[in-house]
């Protein structure tokens, strides 16, 4: 494990490096990698009075790593999700659902060893209520500021055109909700 952290954050850190070479939108860029550039400071400075499992280490490196390339390229034209969707014979390029999986998954197991570790609940329903909760509520204000950030940047759409964006481009049966304007 002593020198496992270190190889992590070599392979974060390169890739962030080259990501931020002629990203596709520099904005967009420094939205996706900002989680890392806070995440990664705070887990080296935490990593000695309270070190976390390998697992958790590898699981925030990937996550890191997912919203490195998404930032880099934009998640609609990351190849990755091309060669799925040509493989697989998908609609869409799928690479954002591979992020919004990670950005549930990685931080509910990484709440859960916090709330193990440092308080008196045990596996069961209030430590799934938690985790869950924190979850959402952390995902929640993430969307938000992302809007808050498209609306500064001038980039924001007004929620029925969002919708009719978005309707399409999944796997065609998905339509804007009946109380959306249209």
């Amino acid at each position: 494990m002593k020198g496992y952290l270190p190889i992590l954050l070599v392979i974060v850190g390169l890739a962030l490096l080259l990501s931020g070479i002629a990203p596709y939108d520099r904005t967009t860029w420094w939205l996706e990698i900002f989680p890392v550039l806070i995440g990664a400071p705070l887990l080296l400075v935490t990593a000695r009075r309270f070190p976390l499992t390998p697992l958790i280490y590898t699981l925030l490196a990937v996550h890191a790593l997912i919203l490195i390339v998404g930032g880099h390229y934009s998640y609609a034209r990351v190849p990755l999700g091309f060669w799925v969707q040509e493989f697989f014979g998908l609609a869409r390029n799928d690479y954002d659902r591979l992020g919004h999986f990670a950005q549930g998954f990685v931080p509910a197991i990484f709440v859960r060893e916090i709330l193990l570790r440092t308080s008196p609940l045990r596996p069961g329903r209030w430590l799934f209520a938690l985790v869950t909760a924190t979850c959402l509520a952390f995902s929640a204000f993430y969307e938000l500021f992302e809007w808050w950030a498209a609306l500064a940047g001038g980039h924001a759409q007004t929620p029925s055109s969002a919708l009719k964006a978005t309707s399409g481009t999944r796997s065609g049966t998905c339509s804007p909700p009946s109380w959306a304007p249209s």
